[in-house]
C-alpha cells in the first residue's frame, strides 16, 4: 500500500477569484472530512496530487501547514470534462487499524479457451472493506480457459486476508460470450436497378 506525504495549506478564500488564484499557483483545493471533525479546507500542490492518484486508494499523509499531520484516502475527485485536469478533491480522514469501504479496480488476467469467444466487462471495479492501511490497488479475475457462456461473480474472486467483499454477490464482473454476426449490407446498387426495371 503505498504511502506518500503532501503538503497543505488551510484555505480561506473561496469563490471564483480564489478557484482562479489556485489555478495560477498550480494547487487544487479540498476539502478533509470525517470522524466527527468540523471540515478543513485546503489546497494542494497539483503535481504532488496528480502523481499520488496514479495509485487507487492511495493512502496520502496530509502535511498541514500550522496543523498536525493527518492520515487520509481520497473519497471523490472532480475532473474538468475536456481536460481531464484536477479541479477539487474530497479526503477522508481514516486511522490505523479503521476499516473503510472503498472501490477496487479489476485487472483482467489470462487467455479465454480457443475458438470464438467476446470478453465483457460487466464490473471495473469492486466495493471492498479493508484496512485503511492496507487497501489493495487492485483486484486479479483469472479468464483462463473461459468460453463462451461462462461468467466470473464477484463471489468468485479471491480476495486477500483481511479483506471483505461488499459488492453483492452473484454481481457477474466478467463474462463470455459468442460474437454477434454481422448482418449482410444490403446491395443498394442493385436494389435501385431492380426498382428501375421494375419500373419499366
Amino acid at each position: 500500500m503505498a504511502d506518500v506525504t503532501i503538503p497543505a495549506q488551510p484555505r480561506t478564500e473561496f469563490g471564483k477569484g480564489a478557484a482562479r488564484r489556485n489555478r495560477a499557483a498550480d494547487r487544487i483545493p479540498g476539502v478533509v472530512y470525517g470522524h466527527g471533525a468540523d471540515p478543513l479546507h485546503i489546497t494542494l500542490p497539483a503535481y504532488d496530487l496528480m502523481m499520488a492518484l496514479k495509485t487507487p486508494n492511495v493512502l496520502i499523509d496530509l502535511d498541514i501547514e500550522g496543523g498536525k499531520n493527518q492520515l487520509v484516502i481520497p473519497k471523490a475527485v472532480q475532473r474538468e470534462a475536456l481536460r481531464n485536469k484536477l479541479v477539487h478533491i474530497d479526503l477522508l480522514v481514516v486511522k490505523k487499524g479503521e476499516k473503510v469501504t472503498v472501490e477496487v479496480p479489476v485487472e483482467v488476467s489470462g487467455d479465454l479457451a480457443p475458438g470464438q469467444h467476446l470478453l465483457e466487462h460487466n464490473l471495473t471495479t469492486l466495493s471492498v472493506e479493508a484496512e485503511a492501511t492496507h487497501l489493495p490497488e487492485s483486484v486479479s479475475v483469472s479468464v483462463e480457459g473461459l468460453a463462451t457462456g461462462d461468467q466470473v461473480l464477484a463471489k468468485d474472486v479471491k480476495l486477500a486476508k483481511g479483506i471483505t467483499l461488499v459488492t453483492e454477490e452473484e454481481t457477474v464482473v466478467v463474462q463470455v460470450v459468442a460474437p454477434q454476426a454481422e448482418e449482410p449490407a444490403a446491395d443498394a446498387e442493385g436494389t435501385e436497378d431492380g426498382e428501375e426495371n421494375g419500373a419499366a
